[in-house]
């Protein structure tokens, strides 16, 4: 009984010991954490990359404090490879989510479908990155009922698991353009040759500039990505509706300009056609028989 009661005192000694040691070791890392975080914020001001540079510290403060707290009370399990394999399991077979998002985390950082900054869409939601998290990522979210891609103000929080099962559309890597097309409905009696015309006239001084600096960057991203294209000229296209002749104007345009860039475009055709008589925009109307 004796020995048994000095067991249960040693046994209690060192879990106390365990959990001063723990308690240190997190204040400890905290500590450093807190004075490194301070330092980059003072010596960095470009906030995309004081940001990054915040959750990389913060990342391997939780790493290295995970690795000597766990060692501390895994003594017996001397492998590092072991203590993380049943660390592992364990997660694997009573926190699935939380061990899928944190895949997911993993796998996000490893092969990089998206980062900070980058515009996605991912299931039905679409937005900017601005924070990605070991559980989840948070985006500003755009489009929903603000139209032209552009921000609803709102931050919507997505697990990491969603991209093992949800394909992801990425706006801006190896390719920082997106074409954008502008319907313009004349009526039947309006001259749409000349309307063609003007249209072409537009979108090609319009896009002058944007050409130049997509030409460069297909010439870079063809490195990495098979991206090519034979022409990136805009173009006006020819139908015929119920209602009217349609000129669809296709052009390319920066992501984040698709809205100002039509505005800019129709501001011009609406200038335009004013000048011409024999060209009117179509709208639905009734007649009577």
């Amino acid at each position: 009984m004796e020995y048994l009661s000095k067991m249960g005192f040693t046994i209690s000694h060192m879990l106390w010991v365990k959990l001063i040691s723990s308690v240190l070791i997190i204040i400890l890392i905290y500590l450093i954490n807190w004075i490194t975080s301070r330092m980059v914020k003072r010596r960095i001001s470009d906030p995309k990359t004081r940001f990054s540079a915040g959750k990389t510290i913060d990342y391997l403060s939780v790493a290295i404090g995970a690795i000597l707290v766990g060692r501390l009370w895994f003594e017996g399990v001397q492998s590092l490879a072991t203590y993380l394999g049943l660390v592992s399991a364990g997660l694997a077979i009573s926190l699935k989510d939380i061990f899928v998002n944190l895949a997911g985390w993993i796998f996000i950082l490893w092969r990089k479908p998206f980062a900070l900054g980058n515009r996605i869409q991912i299931d039905s939601f679409s937005g900017d990155v601005i924070d990605i998290r070991p559980f989840q990522f948070t985006i500003l979210e755009i489009g929903n009922w603000v139209n032209a891609d552009q921000s609803t103000g709102r931050m919507i929080h997505i697990p990491n698991g969603i991209i093992f099962n949800s394909p992801i559309s990425n706006y801006d890597s190896g390719f920082q353009y997106i074409w954008n097309e502008i319907p313009v409905l004349i009526t039947f009696e309006s001259d749409w040759q000349e309307a063609k015309k003007i249209l072409q006239e537009i979108i090609s001084v319009s896009a002058l500039t944007t050409i130049q600096k997509a030409e460069k960057e297909i010439i870079e991203s063809s490195k990495k990505f098979l991206i090519f294209y034979n022409n990136l000229s805009p173009k006006v296209y020819t139908s015929v509706e119920d209602s009217g002749i349609l000129l669809t104007l296709r052009y390319l345009t920066q992501i984040r300009e698709r809205r100002d860039g039509a505005e800019n475009i129709w501001e011009q055709i609406l200038i335009q056609f004013s000048e011409h008589s024999d060209i009117n925009l179509a709208y639905p109307t009734y007649r009577r028989v």
